[in-house]
């Protein structure tokens, strides 16, 4: 990766904020490894500023997608609180690697994190953690595998991840804590889809992210339910699919 190509990745830009589509792999703070991280590319993301800007939010390593920077300390306070506030619309999509049963529900599972000597942390379910509701639609099915939509109303570490496991009862595919993935294993198939941020007396800031090519060279483009009949059964390659 190049910073031209990260600038290129530009959503939205004004003079309180920018949008870029985070790159798949590329980690938002920098790694105990020393390997390389968002903050190697902050000064090509300028614009013309002197100051660079700052991430709002976080998206995990292996998300790609939507990622919000502010340009100026006051805008950097104001859009932190937008998201404590929760009025923050944020829309995932993601490949699982199974089906879940129904079409479209409510996950209400609040999180906890754990860690043990063997495996690390991670986060799971518990009745003593944070509340964590997550809405969810299956969009298409292929090979069984569902193609869903989320959109989180909380913010907490891994909760897509970990609703998809816990609530829904398959994994995102190739997550490399919840899932199947690990070395060597396909990216995960999580993508920070659209973002959306009120702000008073402004427009908001609004966002989409394509959805990225492993989602299309894995038979998935971005459908809706016909008629809100249910989810479309994907038996075919899509047409719109790159290569």
């Amino acid at each position: 990766m190049t910073s031209v190509i990260l600038s290129e990745n530009l959503l939205f830009i004004d003079g309180e904020a920018l949008v870029i589509d985070k790159p798949s792999g590329l980690p938002v703070d920098p790694p105990r490894d020393g390997s390389l991280s968002l903050e190697n590319y902050l000064q090509s993301l300028t614009f013309g500023f002197h100051r660079w800007p700052q991430a709002v939010h976080r998206l995990d390593r292996d998300t790609s997608g939507c990622l919000l920077l502010s340009r100026n300390p006051k805008a950097h306070g104001r859009l932190q609180r937008a998201f404590e506030d929760g009025v923050v619309e944020k829309r995932y999509l993601a490949v699982l690697d199974g089906v879940p049963d129904g079409e479209a529900g409510k996950i209400d599972l609040p999180l906890i994190k754990v860690s043990t000597i063997e495996e690390g942390w991670r986060m799971t379910g518990d009745p003593a953690g944070k509340p964590s509701v997550t809405h969810w639609r299956v969009l298409a099915i292929r090979d069984g595998r569902a193609f869903v939509e989320f959109r989180p109303e909380t913010g907490r570490t891994h909760q897509i991840r970990v609703h998809a496991l816990e609530g829904l009862g398959a994994p995102v595919a190739g997550d490399p804590v919840y899932g199947n993935g690990g070395k060597g294993s396909a990216a995960t198939m999580l993508h920070a889809a659209t973002l959306r941020i009120p702000r008073p007396g402004k427009p908001p800031i609004e966002a989409t992210a394509p959805l990225p090519k492993r989602f299309l060279d894995a038979g998935f483009a971005e459908a809706v339910p016909n008629d809100g009949q249910g989810a479309i059964t994907l038996t075919d390659a899509m047409d719109s699919r790159d290569g």
